[in-house]
C-alpha cells in the first residue's frame, strides 16, 4: 500500500488534462511510495493515461462530470458544482481517502474549497498560501502570497509560526530566521499592520524572529520565512517571477548576439543551465495552503508536468514530517 495518497484535479489549469496526467504518471514512476487519485472526466483522463506505461495499481481514476472555470465566482462555483473535479478531489481529503490535494485550477476556488471542504485546523484563524521562492542561498518561504489580503496582526503571528514549522520540518532548515516585510530596517517604520505585528512577533519565544526584511534583500536569502499579508506577498511573488523570466530572456539574447558571445555561451552552457534551474519555479512544486486538515497545494495555472510532479512529490515530506500535528502542537503551546 502506498505511503502517501494524493488526489489530483486532472481538469484544473491551462494545460489540463495533458500536463496534469503526465505529471501524475511521472510522480508515481519516480517515487514508489506515492499513489495518485486522478479526478476528472473519466473518458478524457483515461485517454491521456493510455499514452503511458506505469503501475496501474498506483493511479486510480475517479470520475467527475463538471469543471470549475477560472473566471467563475469561487464561492458560487464550489457550492453549485458539487461534481466538479476540484470539489470531488477535495472531498477525497475530507473523507480520509487522500492525504493531500493538488490543483493548477482556479486559485480562488482552491482557496475557498480548501477552507470549506478540508476545513481549518482548530485554532487557526486564516490559512495562508506559502510558496518556496529561490534565493542566493537556496529557498525561502513567502507567507502569505495570495489568500488573505486583509490580514490582522494575530493572523501574521500564526503565519510566522506555521511557516517556521514548515521550513524546519519540510525543508530542513534548523531554527529558521523569520522576518516581516517592511519598508526599512528601523522598527518605527512600516504601516499600521506591521507596527502592530512587530512587538507580537518579538514576544514569540518559539520562533527565531530577526526583525524586518526589505524587498530588495529577499533574493539574498538572509531570512528563511518571509511574513506579510497577501497583497504585499502577491506583489513580491509576481515581481519575482517577472524579473526572473526577463532576466533569463536577456541572458539568452546576450549569448546569441554575435559569434564571440555564442562561443562563450557554449562554454558556459552547462554551468549556466544548472544555475538558472535553481530559479525555475517549477522545481519547487506548488504553494501549500497551510493550517488545514490535510494538505492543499496550489500549482501555477500554466503548470507543466514538471511542476505537477514536484507538487505531488512535496506531499511526501508534508505527511512524513507530520506537519499538521506539529502545527496543532504549536498552537497548544501558545495557549
Amino acid at each position: 500500500m502506498a505511503d502517501v495518497i494524493v488526489a489530483v484535479d486532472a481538469m484544473g489549469g491551462d494545460n489540463a488534462p495533458v500536463e496534469i496526467v503526465k505529471g501524475a504518471v511521472d510522480a508515481v514512476v519516480l517515487r514508489p511510495e506515492i499513489k495518485v487519485l486522478l479526478v476528472g472526466i473519466e473518458d478524457v483522463v483515461k485517454a491521456e493515461l493510455a499514452k503511458y506505461t506505469y503501475d496501474k495499481d498506483r493511479i486510480e481514476v475517479i470520475n467527475a462530470t463538471e469543471v470549475i472555470a477560472t473566471e467563475e465566482p469561487p464561492v458560487m462555483a464550489i457550492r453549485r458544482k458539487k461534481d466538479s473535479s476540484l470539489v470531488v478531489a477535495l472531498n477525497q481529503v475530507k473523507n480520509g481517502r487522500a492525504d493531500a490535494f493538488v490543483s493548477a485550477g482556479s486559485s480562488g476556488a482552491v482557496l475557498v474549497g480548501g477552507q470549506l471542504i478540508a476545513g481549518k485546523i482548530k485554532g487557526i484563524e486564516r490559512a495562508p498560501l506559502a510558496p518556496l521562492i529561490p534565493t542566493e542561498k537556496g529557498v525561502s518561504l513567502l507567507i502569505d502570497c495570495g489568500a488573505n489580503v486583509d490580514a490582522r496582526a494575530s493572523h501574521l503571528v500564526q503565519f510566522a509560526r506555521m511557516g517556521s514549522v514548515y521550513m524546519e520540518s519540510v525543508v530542513g532548515v534548523k531554527n529558521p530566521k523569520v522576518a516581516i516585510v517592511n519598508i526599512g530596517a528601523e522598527e518605527e517604520k512600516g504601516n499600521a499592520l506591521v507596527k502592530e505585528t512587530m512587538p507580537l512577533l518579538k514576544n514569540c519565544t518559539d520562533i527565531n524572529f530577526v526583525g524586518s526584511v526589505e524587498a530588495r534583500d529577499i533574493p539574498k536569502g538572509d531570512v528563511d520565512v518571509i511574513v506579510c499579508e497577501a497583497f504585499v506577498g502577491n506583489v513580491i511573488l509576481k515581481l519575482y517571477e517577472g524579473v526572473g523570466s526577463t532576466f533569463m530572456k536577456k541572458i539568452k539574447g546576450c549569448m546569441y548576439k554575435n559569434l564571440k558571445t555564442k562561443i562563450g555561451g557554449l562554454l558556459l552552457k552547462s554551468s549556466l543551465k544548472e544555475t538558472l534551474k535553481a530559479f525555475d519555479a517549477s522545481e519547487h512544486g506548488g504553494a501549500p495552503l497551510l493550517g488545514l486538515n490535510g494538505l492543499v497545494v496550489k500549482a501555477h495555472g500554466n503548470s507543466t508536468s514538471k511542476e505537477i510532479t514536484n507538487s505531488i512529490i512535496q506531499c511526501i515530506a508534508f505527511k512524513k514530517q507530520q506537519i499538521n500535528e506539529k502545527i496543532k502542537a504549536n498552537l497548544l503551546d501558545e495557549e
